[in-house]
């Protein structure tokens, strides 16, 4: 029967490469593209506040009040279109 501390020692000395998430662009410009092209915008309608939470970036998207505008990742679209009082604003 196997213990899983030696499991565990085995994989210690054991390098995992791992990939960074958020590397810089090379111009301001590519990175503003980028962003344009992964994220959409959303304007908040209701009478108070909203705080959204995006569930597949996990972003929290404050609206602070009526007529806030917050740009949201492109995967939080399908999510966020189906609350209340937010509304896609189509870029022209």
């Amino acid at each position: 029967m196997s213990c899983c501390g030696q499991r565990r020692q085995q994989m210690s000395g054991q390098t995992v490469p791992v990939r960074q998430a958020n590397k810089p662009a090379k111009s301001e410009g590519l990175a503003q593209t980028a962003v344009r092209q992964q994220s959409v915008t959303f304007q908040y309608v209701g009478k108070t506040a909203l705080t959204a939470v995006g569930p597949v970036s996990g972003r929290h998207y404050r609206f602070s009040k009526p007529g806030s505008i917050v740009e949201v990742d492109f995967r939080d679209r399908g999510a966020l279109a189906g609350v209340l009082n937010l509304r896609q604003i189509r870029s022209g």
